[in-house]
């Protein structure tokens, strides 16, 4: 018999309901789940299942009976050992294991989940950097602190970083606080994009102090642009 996950238990079952609802809710829900016949071959593609207790079979499964409280547990715990590669789409029932597992991280997010706020605390400096530079993680950013997930050689990489940073094309401008320079035209219309489509409110659930920064930067660069909202 089937036993209920004991976790979260302080949680209201409707509030659970209404997180999977929302998940259910996503017009590409249907798409991504069929069934399961639990043959396993999701997990063994999968490189994340080599490393954590993790398995987009039971993401499945879990969801395709619409068990609530595992639903729930994994929602908070799971999601975000996925590394997002999409090797289990190699599914004969043609589930979308990592397909649902990006509707569940969404809902999370917009949800502002507490769990979800620690297992992404690493990464608000990656956000702060991809919008204020319009560049991804630059090499300064690789410390151990901030990514100990990444294994001890980020410490390695991050105590000989000038070096490294060397071996890189000239268009780097040889730093270790840039990737590379971005026109400031185009990120004025990344700012006007992300402004329009509520970038700032998801990312507002997650760090508020951090959406409080990028709006300041974005409504000044904007307001210098000619362009306001």
């Amino acid at each position: 018999m089937y036993v209920f996950s004991v976790k979260y238990q302080e949680v209201p079952l409707e509030d659970k309901e209404r997180l999977f609802e929302e998940v259910k809710a996503d017009p590409r829900y249907e798409d991504y789940l069929y069934g399961c016949y639990e043959c396993g071959i999701c997990v063994a593609a999968c490189p994340s299942a080599r490393f954590y207790d993790f398995s987009p079979r039971k993401i499945a499964q879990t969801l395709a009976r619409e068990d609530v409280e595992t639903f729930y547990e994994q929602l908070n715990d799971d999601v975000w050992n996925c590394s997002q590669c999409f090797s289990c789409t190699r599914c004969p029932r043609q589930n979308n294991p990592g397909g649902l597992i990006t509707v569940m991280r969404e809902v999370a997010v917009k949800n502002g989940l507490r769990t979800t706020k620690e297992a992404l605390a690493g990464y608000t400096r990656i956000i702060y950097k991809i919008m204020t530079t319009g560049t991804q993680v630059s090499p300064d950013m690789l410390q151990e602190d901030a990514f100990p997930d990444w294994g001890p050689q980020v410490k390695a990489v991050s105590e000989n970083l000038d070096l490294w940073r060397l071996a890189l094309p000239p268009e780097t401008l040889h730093t270790t606080g840039t990737s590379w320079e971005v026109e400031e035209r185009t990120m004025q219309e990344l700012y006007a994009i992300w402004k329009m489509t509520g970038s700032l409110d998801i990312i507002s659930s997650l760090d508020e102090g951090l959406s409080d920064i990028m709006e300041e930067i974005m409504d000044e660069e904007l307001e210098a642009s000619g362009l306001s909202f």
